[in-house]
């Protein structure tokens, strides 16, 4: 079918996420990706190739056609695609686990199989309350978190989703009613400021007998706005919900994986939670699969309640073809000096995005691993800005009062001077 007669298609009966429906803005199509680059159908302004800022919703980390990973794929298709995980097992699926439970902070030694990340967060929210109620604690059953936050699109992940600021203010009243803290203090390399510490801890003593976790994005807020906070905060995390009895769960699904400059943004901290969930680059953006690890006494205290089993088990869980290049993908990252990768890029986006700093309307600009920020004074007009990032040559997507990158970690010295002009470009236009 030529270009044309795909987007009226499209545009007639694909709904795509975030977007009315029929859709206000005609996407580009995508015709074929290799490395850092995405081929298009259709030119824009004459190019037919963009630069990937966003590795695909930060999960393509090692770019795209890899033969390692292409080459994972084929090997576990001659073998098999699919087989359902009740009661059979596979070795695609107990490599992939046993590896991740290797590379993952201190005593996460437990790692049930989901197929996307919100339905990560879905087991792990179910883990912590069910723990609890295994222990004969049903009040325990509310969860806490801060602001700024974003969780996944199901339901309870939602729930743990900024409320006010975020993205589901509709679901107010249908959702279950959480907890949540002010934001953390913004900056990295902040110190801890005692008077953030001393509310969360009396909010935290307050509501202690009904919660059953403390859940957080370690180090960065992805889609709930790009913040960046000290890794001091997790510590006091790991602390206090050691204190009151409340279990600790890190949603690394953005953040794992090399992202923000150590393989788990936990890592910068030293600590290790009870609960941990990974996703989209597990599988170097090849196919839908995530994680949820959790320590031997969480595995116990379920295992050993009335019910006995959690009671979760998604059609695709353990999918040999998204184990097996899951695996592969992080044998590829972990084979390679993947720090020296990711300083390099966020060298390059620091170098690139200093010409940001004198265009009107740019707020904060803000770098760490292989993550860039401008963030703007006013709404993005999201059409404007992304035009303008693809006349510079690269795909980016602004949302809210963001324009921000999550290139590959193949990106190169020259693309990421592009990315950073782009960036700025989509600055001035929207």
């Amino acid at each position: 079918m030529d270009t044309r007669a795909l987007l009226d298609l499209d545009r007639r009966h694909v709904w795509h996420p975030y977007s009315p429906m029929p859709g206000t803005t005609t996407p580009y199509v995508v015709e074929s990706a290799s490395g850092a680059r995405l081929r298009l159908a259709a030119p824009v302004a004459g190019r037919h190739e963009l630069i990937d800022g966003m590795s695909s919703w930060w999960a393509a980390i090692h770019g795209y056609r890899h033969p390692a990973l292409d080459r994972a794929v084929r090997d576990q298709l001659e073998r098999m695609s699919h087989v359902m995980f009740g009661g059979l097992t596979h070795e695609a699926a107990i490599r992939l686990v046993a590896k991740l439970v290797e590379i993952t902070p201190g005593p996460l030694e437990h790692v049930f199989l989901a197929d996307s990340g919100s339905v990560a967060v879905e087991v792990a929210l179910k883990m912590c309350v069910q723990y609890w109620q295994s222990l004969g604690r049903s009040r325990k059953c509310r969860v806490l978190t801060w602001r700024g936050g974003y969780h996944g699109d199901t339901l309870h992940p939602m729930s743990v989703c900024d409320p006010k600021s975020g993205m589901h203010r509709l679901w107010l009243g249908v959702l279950p009613e959480q907890v949540f803290a002010e934001e953390p203090p913004a900056g990295f390399d902040a110190p801890l400021d005692e008077d953030y510490a001393s509310s969360l801890e009396a909010l935290m003593e307050r509501c202690a007998g009904n919660l059953a976790a403390v859940i957080v994005e370690p180090v960065v807020q992805g889609a709930g706005g790009m913040r960046f906070h000290s890794p001091a905060y997790l510590r006091l995390l790991r602390t206090l919900c050691d204190r009151y009895e409340v279990l600790l769960i890190f949603d690394e699904i953005a953040t794992g994986f090399g992202r923000t400059g150590e393989l788990f943004a936990a890592d910068h901290a030293g600590v290790s939670p009870d609960v941990m969930c990974v996703g989209k680059a597990l599988t170097g953006g090849y196919l839908t699969m995530a994680a949820t690890l959790c320590t031997g006494t969480v595995a116990a205290g379920i295992s050993g309640g009335e019910a006995s089993v959690l009671a979760h088990g998604p059609t695709f869980m353990g999918n040999p073809l998204a184990a097996a290049v899951a695996h592969a993908s992080i044998e590829l990252l972990l084979g390679q000096d993947w720090q020296a990768e990711v300083k390099r890029i966020e060298s390059g986006l620091r170098k690139g995005l200093a010409q940001a700093a004198g265009v009107p309307g740019v707020r904060d600009i803000r770098v760490l691993g292989a993550i860039g920020v401008l963030q703007l004074d006013h709404m993005v007009d999201t059409a404007a800005a992304t035009e303008a990032s693809a006349l510079q040559g690269v795909w980016l997507r602004p949302f809210r009062d963001l324009i921000y990158t999550m290139p590959p970690y193949v990106t190169g010295a020259r693309d990421l001077a592009r990315i950073g002009a782009a960036m700025t470009a989509a600055a001035v236009a929207g």
